[in-house]
């Protein structure tokens, strides 16, 4: 059994991975084609959602072997963390970037955010139907 977990622990990062860097190349290749200065937004997005990735994939990792009846708290304790993380994310942003950029920054941002959370969402629910 916990050799299972380690190895959906990896599946998970594996696919939060494949799912960030599609995301950054159709990112890129929009910044090229309508010149826009989208690289702050996508590498703070990136970063962002690679950070989330992984923690969410070891404490996941940690509970499943540790306690598996406390799951469902963890689901719903990362959907809240993963948002208050991201409000935090664009207000730090809005702070230190010039307004003009905060419509682009938040539009990638989103984009990212909501592709994490339909492969958080995906994933942990092939899980536990199994």
């Amino acid at each position: 059994m916990t050799n299972n977990i380690k190895k959906l622990s990896i599946a998970y990062m594996r696919y939060g991975l494949m799912t960030t860097v599609a995301l950054a190349l159709v990112g890129l290749m929009v910044m090229q084609i309508w010149f826009l200065d989208l690289l702050t937004p996508i590498i703070v997005s990136v970063v962002f959602s690679l950070v989330t990735c992984v923690a969410i994939s070891q404490i996941w990792k940690r509970i499943a072997q540790s306690s598996p009846d406390s799951l469902p708290t963890f689901f719903t304790a990362v959907s809240g963390f993963r948002l208050l993380l991201a409000l935090a994310v664009m207000f730090v942003y809005y702070l230190v970037d010039n307004q003009d950029s905060m419509l682009q920054f938040f539009l990638v941002f989103i984009a990212f955010y909501f592709a994490m959370l339909i492969h958080h969402s995906i994933f942990f629910a092939r899980i536990n139907n199994r």
